[in-house]
């Protein structure tokens, strides 16, 4: 873990904890779902997007292929929330852990003043859009956590465990890890 440098702004300092923890939760929840019989990954229990493999889809599609491209090229590109992009689990969980990874090499190379500026994309349906930057960076994570939450409840209906995410916990260790020699 690197420490966040005091010449950033307070915005870089928020936004690579929240992509640190991003990553760090996403790895524990994939461990988590990693447990679960195949039949149990594909099993409709109810989500938005009715299977654990369908909430983890629609992360890779929402999270990585279009905010990510908003965010870093400023392209949006059209896609269904709930395409099965990676049929294959194991795939799909590295493409996670692989996009998890990408936004806090991507946030540490924005200038302070972005995080004041506007993102302008288009929606699903094709319509521009501007929202406050900072603002929508922030429900990237917050979109990524909800979902998190819903495959959790799925884990535990399922009678497994489900990992403890609390962003307190990341920060705890990020301080000890911090602490040591």
């Amino acid at each position: 873990m690197a420490a966040i440098s005091p010449s950033l702004s307070p915005f870089h300092a928020h936004f690579t904890r929240q992509a640190r923890y991003h990553m760090w939760a996403t790895h524990r929840l994939l461990d988590a779902v990693s447990r679960v019989s195949d039949e149990d990954y594909k099993r409709d229990v109810g989500l938005f997007f009715k299977s654990i493999h369908g909430t983890l889809n629609h992360l890779l599609v929402g999270e990585h292929l279009l905010w990510y491209a908003r965010f870093s090229k400023g392209t949006s590109p059209m896609l269904a929330l709930d395409a099965e992009i990676e049929p294959d689990r194991e795939r799909l969980g590295q493409a996670l852990k692989g996009g998890a990874a990408n936004w806090e090499h991507l946030i540490a190379g924005w200038p302070a003043e972005r995080f004041d500026g506007q993102l302008d994309y288009r929606t699903m349906k094709g319509v521009p859009q501007s929202l406050p930057f900072a603002a929508t960076l922030a429900h990237v994570f917050n979109h990524a956590t909800h979902h998190r939450g819903q495959i959790t409840a799925a884990l535990t209906a399922l009678g497994q465990p489900g990992p403890e995410l609390d962003w307190v916990y990341h920060l705890q260790l990020e301080a000890a890890e911090a602490k040591k020699p």
